[in-house]
């Protein structure tokens, strides 16, 4: 079984940055899809970013598009959003997930494990 710990999360100005951690608690992470979810009060989880096992494709929500930077360091089981240009909308609980599939990493049905979540707050 492998367990995923967010970090990162906290309450921030908007136009500002944080940088959000997914750790994996053991195995590897070589053959493996990893992405980024969030969700919003009163709201269904969304989708936000995802990167395949391989590291050479990424995805992004429109929304998110051009702010957040998906990336994964293999040796240390984490992956990482960094997150720029911070707005109120953006206020959600983030979860990371992972994947065995390297297909159709926009849709929540194809991660198998995912994280707690981190509470990111982003002030007007």
């Amino acid at each position: 079984q492998v367990q995923l710990v967010e970090s990162g999360g906290e309450l921030v100005q908007a136009g500002g940055s944080l940088r959000l951690s997914c750790a994996a608690s053991r195995g590897t992470l070589s053959n493996i899809a990893l992405g980024w979810f969030r969700q919003a009060p009163g709201k269904e989880r969304e989708f936000v970013a995802s990167i395949t096992s391989s590291g050479g494709s990424t995805y992004y929500a429109d929304s998110v598009k051009g702010r957040f930077t998906i990336s994964r360091d293999n040796a240390k089981l984490t992956v990482y959003l960094q997150m720029n240009s911070l707005k109120p909308e953006d206020t959600a609980v983030y979860y990371c997930a992972l994947s065995v599939n390297n297909y159709s990493l926009t849709r929540a049905s194809v991660y198998a494990y995912w994280g707690q979540g981190t509470q990111v707050t982003v002030s007007s």
